[in-house]
């Protein structure tokens, strides 16, 4: 496995550790790609995560959100009933931990098991504090205003 070395980024750069502490871990952390998952943008600030998770039943699937990280954990359940004798087993049966770093203000919406695919939503909802806002400059302006990204975003373009 390939070692990424971030010490020339490290001596000219402050406050950046945690970003690249998230870069080494994930390159630790992948070798192992049970259970297969999906990441997909739905929108400016909406994302969803879609897990495969053949035979879990809902209680069998925890998941924990804490700051800027969400866990996934399944643990299956052994089955009572009395079965043949298994003459191929395809199908995964064993317990797994996924864990997903989320940015900063992103939290998780709504999560729901259907078809062995759990699909968790998740939002940025960034405070009102932490917008931009335009400054008034010798009270030309009564108040601050939030700023409109597509605005800022039009007023770059006529200005390049």
């Amino acid at each position: 496995m390939a070692r990424i070395d971030f010490t020339p980024y490290r001596r000219s750069t402050v406050g950046f550790d945690h970003l690249f502490d998230l870069l080494e871990s994930s390159v630790r952390n992948s070798g192992d790609n049970y259970p297969p998952f999906n990441i997909e943008k739905r929108g400016d600030d909406e994302f969803r995560i879609t897990l495969a998770l053949a035979g879990f039943r809902p209680a069998d699937i925890d998941i924990t959100a804490q700051q800027n990280l969400l866990t996934v954990t399944g643990r299956k359940q052994e089955e009572n009933a009395e079965q043949g004798e298994m003459l191929h087993v395809g199908i995964a049966n064993r317990g797994f931990e996924r864990r997903f770093e989320l940015a900063d203000h992103v939290r998780v919406s709504n999560a729901n098991l259907a078809d062995g695919l759990l699909v968790i939503d998740l939002l940025r909802e960034v405070p009102e504090a932490m917008k931009p806002k335009k400054i008034a400059i010798n009270g030309q302006q009564s108040s601050l205003s939030i700023v409109d990204s597509s605005e800022s975003e039009d007023s770059d373009r006529d200005a390049a």
